[in-house]
């Protein structure tokens, strides 16, 4: 395991419990949480994306934030709908984000996760194609945005413009090097992680799949990415690949893990989601010899580079440090980190 970080859902909430009880609240507050995963040497700080919900739904103003604020940590996210993306003006945010960060945005990119609201993508002006599903829509601005990543002029200048334009064709600014490389699909499946690795992207792989086979979580996550990687050598690229897995783990250390996380029943869930069989991973939550033990057997996170740790942003900056710091200074070195 080369790298750990954290994916943070975003959810905000004015219930009496929550620590997060307004969007402000969550947007400073995963900025905070960011800067402290730094300081206690986790490797990547990541924020999922959901429209028309109290979660986190804009990411370029955060990860620009961010990226001000630290030096070293990857920023991400886990992932951009691309349904409702204009890649163009995408492009123009990710570049001035990854530019201030200094090269370290690592973007999650899928075609989206079940909505709050029917067929939200429509009110944002899109819509498929006539035979095409909105799958395949976003499929398509995913591939528009990593041609115009390249950087290639494609529009032709004015020949009277205000400013004096550079010979050629124009391309979007600003342009980051490197970006390109380091673009992320969110797959549910075997076939779509056969298609990112085609398309030379990396591979993120959450906390659920479609059921494909029948075998737990772990087994079939890790199949998934042993087909991503052969796919990617196949299709001949240059550079090797990362993956990344996200778990829900949770070091029991004192007697508010257990209250919080010592009662699940720690198996895998089935259920049905966009009209797909999935499996959804379990929850581990044990004291840290237990858990190294347990988390030695997940097959996908051996075959993974990344962990990314989701973590319950409702209970605050200081608990979610607690939460971070116990997985990366008692069960991370066991696990081979570092």
């Amino acid at each position: 395991m080369k790298r750990i970080g954290f994916l943070s859902f975003g959810h905000w909430s004015a219930s009496s419990g929550s620590a997060t009880r307004s969007a402000r609240d969550v947007l400073l507050q995963s900025i905070d949480l960011a800067v402290a995963a730094e300081q206690l040497g986790a490797d990547g700080a990541y924020f999922r994306v959901h429209h028309f919900a109290q979660q986190l739904a804009s990411p370029f103003p955060l990860l620009a934030a961010v990226g001000a604020r630290t030096k070293r940590i990857e920023i991400g996210t886990g992932v951009i709908d691309m349904r409702y993306e204009n890649p163009f003006y995408m492009i123009e945010n990710a570049g001035a984000a990854d530019l201030i960060s200094g090269g370290r945005l690592q973007l999650g990119i899928s075609r989206g996760s079940p909505e709050q609201v029917i067929d939200g993508w429509r009110h944002f002006g899109y819509a498929p194609p006539e035979g095409k599903s909105d799958a395949d829509m976003g499929r398509r601005h995913a591939e528009v945005f990593l041609q115009l990543l390249q950087g290639e002029g494609f529009a032709k200048p004015n020949p009277r413009p205000m400013f004096p334009n550079p010979p050629g064709l124009l391309r979007l600014e600003p342009h980051s090097p490197g970006l390109r490389e380091r673009i992320w699909w969110g797959s549910a499946s075997n076939a779509t992680a056969v298609w990112a690795a085609r398309m030379g992207m990396n591979l993120q792989s959450s906390t659920l799949k479609a059921d494909e086979t029948g075998e737990p979580f772990h087994v079939q996550q890790a199949k998934q990415i042993r087909a991503y990687r052969e796919a990617w050598r196949d299709a001949g690229h240059s550079r090797a690949p990362r993956v990344s897995v996200s778990r829900s783990i949770f070091a029991l250390m004192d007697e508010r893990d257990r209250a919080y996380f010592g009662r699940g029943d720690g198996t895998d869930q089935i259920g049905i989601i966009d009209n797909m069989r999935a499996v959804f991973g379990r929850t581990y939550a044990a004291e840290p010899d237990r858990l190294i033990d347990e988390l030695r057997a997940d097959e996908a996170i051996a075959e993974a580079d990344t962990l990314l740790l989701t973590v319950p942003n409702q209970l605050g900056v200081d608990y979610n440090v607690h939460v971070i710091e116990a997985i990366l200074e008692h069960v991370a070195p066991a696990l081979g980190w570092r």
